[in-house]
């Protein structure tokens, strides 16, 4: 038994409410097409094609859906960041690093919307969306795990939504970043499961 075990943590189950939103964080090309340095993980790919079915299933349920990308519209504009091809021009606006991936679009159904923190939640549309949709529960699903998956899953605890993690359904440069970073927020955030159990509870409960 781990130390955070004995102490306490992880033990109880959030479990889905009545109104659950899927999230989807920064499955953008910048981090999903492999011409760019930051979009060469196979993790991310898989993440990419589980949300997808993730999303036609939300669709078939009518649960609402929103997506984001990381983009700016200059250096002026961004915060410290410490990463290198963040400032090649890549992720300033319309770029085409900045577009969703064509495989989690959905015209029409996604609510999408640019952010630049790392955080979905972050001074951007989300909270009125989720309040006027009346959610409860989010699915977070994206990129990267450790970096603004892990800050959308904090940031939606904090603001008092119950929080369902799909690992499968989110992608990292490097897999134990994200398992660690999933073991870590599980234990304290969220409910940390796979597609499987989202789509289960989806057919079973939302017709």
């Amino acid at each position: 038994m781990d130390k955070f075990a004995q102490a306490g943590y992880g033990q109880r189950d959030i479990g889905f409410g009545e109104r659950p939103a899927l999230l989807m964080v920064d499955f953008q090309l910048g981090f999903t097409d492999a011409s760019n340095p930051l979009g060469r993980s196979d993790h991310v790919q898989q993440a990419v094609d589980n949300t997808a079915t993730l999303l036609a299933a939300c669709k078939a349920h009518d649960i609402p859906a929103a997506s984001c990308a990381v983009s700016w519209g200059g250096p002026d504009e961004m915060v410290y960041w410490k990463i290198d091809s963040l400032y090649d021009g890549s992720f300033y606006h319309g770029h085409p690093c900045t577009e969703i991936d064509p495989r989690i679009r959905e015209e029409g159904y996604v609510f999408e919307f640019i952010k630049t923190a790392p955080s979905i939640f972050y001074e951007t549309p989300l909270k009125p969306w989720l309040v006027k949709h009346c959610i409860d529960t989010t699915i977070i699903t994206g990129c990267t795990t450790s970096g603004c998956v892990r800050a959308s899953i904090v940031d939606s605890f904090s603001a008092g939504f119950r929080t369902i993690v799909p690992a499968d359904c989110c992608g990292d440069q490097d897999a134990q970043a994200h398992d660690n970073n999933l073991q870590d927020v599980g234990r304290r955030y969220a409910d940390v499961v796979d597609l499987q159990f989202v789509l289960d509870h989806l057919n079973n409960n939302h017709h």
